[in-house]
């Protein structure tokens, strides 16, 4: 299916599971996490969670399991697990040849929901943060995916009117998130980008 892109000025991308793939080395990490805190680890319910940041995941895990873990204590473990991997993914195509094909020819940014350092690692570590003109992290919001904040700073920093910018996201609620902020949504599903308008 053809998405016409050329309506939009600008280009918000999520970074985990869509530009870059790295939702297998966080749930490994998440894996080692729930081993040494002792909570259920369930790979799937995680993965839903993706675009989430870790410190409020882990209160998730609280409410799911009825369990009182410190939540910045968890996350730090989490992360720092994550760090510690040499291999965290390698670029996803469809959306890395997007991202080339309007390099110089619009505005684009990341909104994440990673922690900054961990986003400008992995950006840099790609090569891709030289593309954007904008990073947007888990460090720069409040309220964090489903809430549209992320997406709303993002098209923002580039100058832009919410409408005027289309995201690119591989769950759920990445793709609430860009609808709550007035945008159209592409979804990474499998290695196709399929197209989601604001409903």
């Amino acid at each position: 299916m053809y998405i016409d892109l050329e309506k939009y000025q600008g280009l918000i991308f999520d970074m985990d599971g869509t530009l870059i793939d790295t939702m297998p080395a966080h749930l490994e990490a998440w894996s080692q996490t729930a081993e040494h805190f002792k909570f259920p680890f369930t790979k799937e319910w995680l993965h839903s969670l993706g675009g989430m940041p870790s410190v409020k995941i882990v209160g998730e895990i609280n409410r799911k399991h009825g369990m009182a873990l410190i939540p910045r204590e968890v996350s730090e473990f989490k992360m720092s697990t994550f760090a510690s991997f040499e291999d965290f993914g390698a670029i996803i195509p469809c959306t890395n040849h997007v991202l080339n094909e309007f390099y110089g020819k619009k505005k684009m940014a990341v909104g994440t929901g990673s922690q900054r350092d961990s986003a400008n690692r992995l950006l840099d570590t790609t090569g891709i943060i030289n593309k954007l003109d904008a990073v947007v992290t888990a460090t720069d919001v409040d309220k964090h995916k489903p809430e549209p904040d992320t997406f709303l700073l993002a098209a923002e920093k580039l100058g832009l009117e919410p409408q005027q910018c289309v995201v690119f996201e591989d769950t759920a609620l990445g793709k609430q998130a860009a609808h709550a902020a007035g945008m159209d949504c592409v979804m990474v599903e499998g290695d196709k980008l399929v197209f989601y308008p604001l409903p």
